[in-house]
């Protein structure tokens, strides 16, 4: 018998749908956390070296109650950052922005600004690799989507944003679990063995 305090029982049961996929591995971490774990484990095994890019700031205020805990009050963005993250895997240069979207149809294209575009296809043009780690959120999936799918899409489009289909039909569905959380580096080999 559980005795619980005040003598109440719980007041609500919570009942699982029985097909219902639950990723209790990744609860309450954000897209960006995920992957930042991924990159740490992918480092540690030795794998790829990819590090999240940090965003350009210019302090102008700093308050200094004592040296210890001087925080800053006031900062400006330098410039528009590139993407999220670069590194080198298998002796490539990748780039890569990671989006997330509740959206269970689309991914706005809104949410990919110029400057990204711009930086994504100038790595492309050096040789480098450059793709868009697309997380549909509400239907538990992630997808590497190569840079230079997005790029004609949107030069033979006159749309707003990519479509689900498009993204499952030219993405790579990244596997998701503990270690590494989301293990891009599978889908992108996947991307290499098919375009190599």
């Amino acid at each position: 018998m559980v005795k619980y305090p005040m003598g109440h029982g719980p007041k609500k049961q919570i009942k699982l749908k029985r097909n219902k996929r639950i990723n209790y591995g990744s609860r309450g971490m954000s897209l960006e956390e995920r992957l930042n774990k991924s990159n740490e484990y992918y480092l540690s095994h030795n794998l790829a070296v990819i590090h999240k890019k940090p965003t350009p700031i210019q302090v102008v205020r700093v308050d200094y109650p004592r040296r210890s805990a001087a925080r800053i009050t006031e900062a400006y963005y330098r410039h528009a950052s590139t993407t999220d993250y670069n590194g080198v895997y298998q002796g490539k240069y990748i780039d890569f922005e990671a989006k997330e979207t509740k959206n269970k149809t689309s991914f706005p294209l809104s949410n990919l600004p110029e400057h990204q575009r711009e930086h994504m296809l100038s790595c492309l043009d050096q040789g480098g690799i450059a793709f868009l780690i697309v997380s549909f959120s509400e239907l538990d999936e992630i997808y590497l989507l190569p840079y230079q799918y997005i790029h004609q899409y949107i030069n033979n489009n006159n749309k707003q944003s990519l479509t689900y289909d498009f993204i499952k039909e030219n993405g790579y569905e990244c596997p998701t679990g503990i270690f590494p959380m989301i293990d891009y580096l599978k889908a992108l080999d996947e991307y290499l063995l098919e375009n190599n």
